[in-house]
């Protein structure tokens, strides 16, 4: 390459808000108004990207390899599809999801399901320290427990995905909860501590808006006959005990005592093909071959059917692919310096603490849009904003705190993202189907943003105490918890 000294250019603001924002249309009207197949829109997107990356002076090999690049930073969760797919299969075999039904079905009132769903899912992310360990066992659970029930599924998906968000947010066990506090370089119990400002607020509401919607759907539930003929159903297809609950008992225990997730989902599974054989009379090489393929039901009850046959590797590599096509566009996106511009460009901007904290959530939203992983939009945020809540005075903690709601908490909400494109995978169902029902995973980032313009839970260092009306808050603005760490 002629320029291999310089290297190629860094792009203006105009040009990079030129190119993502020709990402967004691409991808928001290919989905929206034309029905375009995601990974076509994805793949143009590519394209568009290589083509502004090109005007810049990087050469094909350079596009090429900053797409890689990309690739193996997801790598990790590529993996863990795999042995998703492999678990889900493996729990049905086992009859372990189907004994949860069962037992939820006697358990779970239709009045209180939504709430009661929302806090077991919370737990478990919360103990467990994974959101999509949650909604690949608990929530493929209450989402066959919520179509018996004849509560909407869209409903039904954003409630599990509001309890696992939670716990995978405010865990201390949770990988997003560790590297955003090592991303702004603050504790991570100071972390936990500043998130519980808004992430409370936000818990209850969400507990009051799936009350109420608990009790609007409850008088439109199916009859007992019809739960009898389900749980005739799962008595047919498999041997209900409370020992067909072991591998998820297995997987609890492991993710408890802080066991890689590989270990602790292959651990389960082990578990539960013993079982398979041993409790349901399966056949060694059908159950081998259904941890490829899925598990395919056959209870005669459509219902049920099309609950239990799922799982398996293939069901997971519409979610792979998908995966790999967005991780290498935001290879391209993160080379090339497109979002970095951009973000830069909003800060020089930015005059207010409230309006740095809205930028910060705006930023991780718009991170996870282009590169795809909620963990690369969590570092890539500290890294921007880093010296800006140095230069405001804020606590570290404000900056970790920020990138949760911003990072953590859209990723799910985003079709293209490798969480959102696990969760289609699992739930068979899109984000853009249950994100009006996910009302933690925006509420919370309202929430603060609102808090903040309002003055409260700003957090400031105490040196900068003396003066405030010298740092960026600046023009009037009031905070509360100034000094607090």
């Amino acid at each position: 390459m002629a320029n291999s000294i310089e290297g190629p250019q860094e792009p203006g603001f105009w040009h990079s808000l030129t190119c993502f924002g020709g990402v967004m249309v691409i991808v928001i009207s290919g989905m929206l108004w034309l029905g375009v197949n995601l990974h076509s829109l994805l793949v143009i997107a590519v394209v568009w990207v290589a083509g502004h990356s090109s005007l810049l002076g990087f050469s094909y090999i350079e596009i090429k390899s900053a797409m890689i690049a990309g690739i193996q930073k997801g790598l990790g969760a590529i993996f863990i599809f795999f042995l998703i797919g492999i678990l889900v299969a493996a729990l049905i075999e086992s009859g372990t999801i189907g004994g949860l039904i069962y037992y939820g079905l006697d358990l779970l009132h239709p009045t209180f399901f939504l709430p009661a769903g929302l806090v077991l899912c919370s737990l478990m992310s919360l103990a467990t320290g994974t959101a999509w360990g949650t909604i690949a066992t608990i929530g493929v659970v209450l989402m066959g427990l919520g179509a018996a029930l004849g509560i909407p599924l869209p409903l039904v998906a954003g409630m599990v995905v509001s309890g696992a968000s939670f716990g995978d947010k405010m865990s201390p066990v949770s990988d997003t909860t560790n590297l955003a506090a090592m991303s702004a370089n603050t504790d991570l119990y100071s972390h936990i501590t500043s998130m519980m400002y808004t992430t409370v607020p936000t818990y209850i509401i969400s507990i009051i808006l799936f009350t109420a919607f608990g009790l609007y759907y409850s008088g439109q539930t199916i009859s007992a006959e019809e739960l009898l003929i389900l749980r005739q159903g799962l008595d047919t297809e498999f041997t209900i005990s409370p020992l067909t609950l072991l591998p998820l008992l297995v997987l609890l225990v492991l993710s408890l005592r802080r066991a890689p997730a590989e270990v602790s989902m292959l651990a389960s599974v082990f578990v539960a093909l013993v079982l398979a054989v041993v409790m349901q009379d399966r056949v060694v090489p059908d159950v081998l071959n259904s941890l490829h393929d899925g598990y395919v039901a056959s209870t005669g009850i459509e219902q049920l059917d099309t609950l239990l046959s799922r799982g398996g590797i293939t069901s997971m590599m519409w979610t792979m692919s998908l995966a790999l096509i967005a991780l290498s566009l935001g290879g391209i996106l993160d080379r090339a310096g497109f979002v970095r511009v951009l973000l830069s460009g909003m800060l020089r901007r930015i005059k207010r603490s409230a309006s740095l904290i809205a930028a910060t959530i705006g930023a991780g939203i718009i991170s996870n849009m282009s590169m795809g992983e909620g963990y690369l939009s969590i570092i890539f945020g500290g890294q921007i904003f880093k010296d800006s809540y140095e230069e405001a005075g804020l606590e570290k903690h404000m900056l970790s705190r920020t990138l949760e709601e911003g990072a953590t908490l859209s990723t799910s909400l985003i079709p293209w993202t490798t969480s959102g494109a696990f969760i289609t995978g699992v739930l068979n169902m899109s984000p853009l189907e249950f994100a009006p029902w996910a009302f933690f995973n925006y509420i919370n980032p309202l929430l603060s943003i609102g808090l903040a313009y309002m003055g409260f839970g700003i957090f400031r260092k105490v040196q900068s105490t003396v003066d405030q009306s010298s740092n960026v808050a600046g023009d009037g603005e009031s905070d509360t918890g100034v000094g607090v760490s």
